[in-house]
């Protein structure tokens, strides 16, 4: 289930950022400008080929939402795409595939994106067409009904149908109690059946505005000229009074959590979730970076420990990970997941999985392991961050989840900082009954309709 939980990961986090990125990445000229209406525009040069990544991305995402409209973030990134006062529905799209480009949206749990890739003449035309959807978009009551019919059908795909999904669902719902993380990104059934065409375009009116926006720009393009671009369709848009919601902070968890979904799946599974510290001084944080270092000791290349001990050598195990991102708006959680092998129960893979933790926090890692991680970890994001669209992604994710695009090489910096002591301090005293909350799957037999997940299925924003 390793391959499981990281692509789950992957769809509620779909720009989740990795705090390993290799000094290159953003080693090419970027700068940063605002708007007077309080739009924040970031460029990023790379003039490898004649392209662009065009990214406008909303500070707000289902962490903003209320009990009984949960969903709307995402409802609202599908009507994006069903016209506005000059713009039939899906002409949007058309007209992004006339110039070559590929275009689409995601929606998380801290921001809601809007993308396009494009050769680098047709940036005006791109730009043009989500500055008029963010002033003039339209609200049809007849497309919403098709609209959320759609969503509902997604909402069974991904999550209903598959018991990996429903079961983190239900991690999440019981890990907090109080703070909106606990809701679905794609809202719960009951809120989608009852949401309506006015619950979204309410929130589009209060949250896409142009002060509540970062345009990112990255590939062959030239800062002046996206400045003057960005005043043209962008600058004569009005800002908007924003009233964050209230922040309904955790409570205290003094014991152990526990839920069991039971569905249709060939295997059990298990998923243990931690309490740990989010990343929020990029400056000072420690433990955050120790953390991520920690989840690489264990699970961050082909014969980490976790694979090494429980799957090849003692053999209780099929699959087994370890997973943090510490880049967010809310809380986070250090994840342990696995699938036991014949003759191996959950609760018995939960203890093995616990004792690879317990491990370290006694015996610490060496300097040789630690050396070979960290090299690991950051030649690891050198592919995945070779890209404009790569980079793009990266910096608006840090953007935000409150920090800045200033901060991804100074965390390189800062990793490299990273001792044994340090990762061994964090694996001490951050893996406690108290901070632990398990989901069990417990299989149910397999019928002749059961559905199959498609290969997308769980890796595919969410849209």
């Amino acid at each position: 289930m390793k391959l499981r939980i990281k692509a789950l990961l992957a769809a509620v986090l779909p720009a989740a950022v990795l705090l390993l990125a290799p000094t290159f990445a953003l080693a090419v000229p970027t700068e940063e400008f605002t708007l007077q209406n309080g739009m924040k525009i970031i460029v990023n040069e790379d003039h490898r080929a004649p392209t662009v990544a065009h990214m406008v991305w909303y500070r707000v995402g289902s962490i903003d939402e209320r009990n009984g409209t949960t969903g709307v973030a995402h409802a609202l990134e599908h009507m994006m795409f069903k016209g506005t006062k000059t713009l039939k529905p899906g002409e949007f799209s058309r007209r992004v595939a006339q110039m070559g480009g590929r275009e689409n949206a995601f929606t998380s749990k801290d921001y809601t994106a809007y993308f396009q890739q494009i050769e680098k003449s047709h940036l005006e035309a791109v730009m043009a067409l989500e500055a008029d959807r963010m002033a003039n978009l339209q609200f049809d009551k007849d497309e919403f009904a098709r609209e959320i019919r759609v969503i509902m059908e997604e909402r069974r795909l991904r999550t209903d149908d598959q018991p990996a999904a429903l079961l983190y669902e239900a991690l999440t719902a019981t890990a907090y109690a109080a703070h909106p993380y606990r809701n679905p990104i794609i809202g719960w059934m009951d809120d989608l059946e009852h949401l309506t065409v006015d619950d979204v375009k309410a929130w589009h009116e209060q949250w896409y505005a142009p002060n509540n926006a970062t345009m990112v720009v990255s590939g062959d393009v030239d800062p002046k000229q996206v400045h003057r671009l960005a005043e043209k369709y962008f600058g004569k848009l009005k800002p908007k009074t924003l009233v964050r919601t209230r922040p309904q902070n955790e409570p205290e968890q003094k014991g152990i959590k526990r839920v069991t979904v039971k569905a249709p799946a060939e295997n059990p599974y298990v998923i243990l979730a931690f309490k740990v510290p989010a990343l929020r001084d990029a400056a000072k944080d420690e433990e955050p970076l120790a953390l991520d270092v920690l989840a690489a000791v264990l699970d961050g290349y082909d014969n980490a420990r976790l694979t090494a001990r429980l799957v090849r050598t003692e053999r209780v195990a099929n699959e087994v990970g370890a997973s943090y991102s510490g880049v967010a708006r809310g809380p986070v959680q250090f994840i342990l997941d696995g699938t036991p092998a014949a003759g191996t129960t959950t609760e018995q893979l939960e203890g093995y999985l616990r004792a690879e933790v317990a491990r370290i926090a006694k015996e610490g890692v060496s300097e040789d392991e630690l050396k070979r991680v960290k090299t690991q970890l950051i030649a690891s994001q050198i592919y995945k961050r070779d890209s404009v669209f790569g980079q793009a992604m990266e910096i608006g994710a840090m953007e935000m989840s409150g920090h800045s695009w200033r901060d991804i090489d100074r965390l390189i910096e800062r990793l490299r900082q990273v001792t044994p002591q340090h990762v061994q301090a964090v694996a001490q005293k951050y893996f406690g009954d108290d901070a632990l909350t398990v989901g069990t799957l417990v299989p149910l037999p397999m019928t002749d309709k059961q559905p199959a997940a498609p290969a997308s299925a769980l890796t595919g924003p969410l849209r």
